[in-house]
């Protein structure tokens, strides 16, 4: 009896509270909104496409003009978000970026794509716009953070369909104060851990909407 206790002890209580934390616990039963609408983009990508945050789920970066200095970053978000999510109807990431950084933004887009899932890169969208007037847009968001000398940032940001920036404030389940605006492309630990719950939590209120609205019907396919 005690060797099987010893056994339990030294290697599947371990592993049961491996999969406890790896699974994520979300802090709070819905996102606080962070910001209200946030304003939407009047920039285009590269070949000229206009891209809209209305009736999106939104992942929403600024790159900077060091993108290739930056490109684990990128990597880091598309192994712990974008690949987990990308098939989600009206999800999409948008990143704003300086314009003169197209050369290196294709190039990125070249690097991500072997590594995405599928090798589908369709929902990483760049829009590219004057320094000033990213700084301009940024200061509308209403955020604590800064971006820094090349305008851009490391946090990326999730917007909701309504144009809400959301994030973590006020108190959590357990009663505690909490606030986040932003999540650290820099930690692929931050958006394991947080973000991915953080998302989830988004797609589950929208999953819940569709399916009040919709009682009759199974939903089959992902929002």
């Amino acid at each position: 009896m005690k060797k099987n206790i010893v056994l339990f002890v030294l290697f599947i209580l371990p592993i049961v509270a491996y999969l406890f934390f790896a699974s994520g616990i979300n802090s709070f039963a819905k996102l606080p909104t962070i910001t209200e609408k946030i304003p939407d983009l009047k920039w285009k990508t590269a070949d000229g496409q206009s891209i809209t945050l209305d009736n999106k789920i939104t992942i929403l970066g600024f790159t900077g003009s060091k993108v290739l200095y930056n490109e684990g970053n990128f990597f880091n978000l598309n192994q712990k978000i974008y690949n987990k999510n990308k098939n989600f109807k009206d999800f999409q990431f948008v990143m704003i970026a300086p314009k003169g950084s197209e050369g290196e933004v294709k190039e990125l887009m070249g690097k991500l794509k072997p590594i995405a899932e599928d090798k589908d890169i369709s929902k990483w969208i760049f829009v590219f716009a004057a320094p000033q007037e990213i700084r301009e847009y940024y200061s509308k968001l209403n955020l604590v953070g800064q971006l820094d000398e090349n305008a851009g940032t490391a946090n990326v940001y999730i917007v909701d369909k309504a144009r809400n920036l959301r994030g973590r404030k006020g108190k959590n389940l357990e009663g505690k104060e909490e606030y986040k605006e932003g999540y650290n492309t820099i930690s692929a630990a931050d958006l394991h851990n947080e973000m991915s719950d953080d998302v989830k939590i988004i797609l589950y209120e929208y999953r819940a909407a569709l399916k009040k609205n919709n009682p009759k019907t199974e939903m089959k396919r992902k929002i």
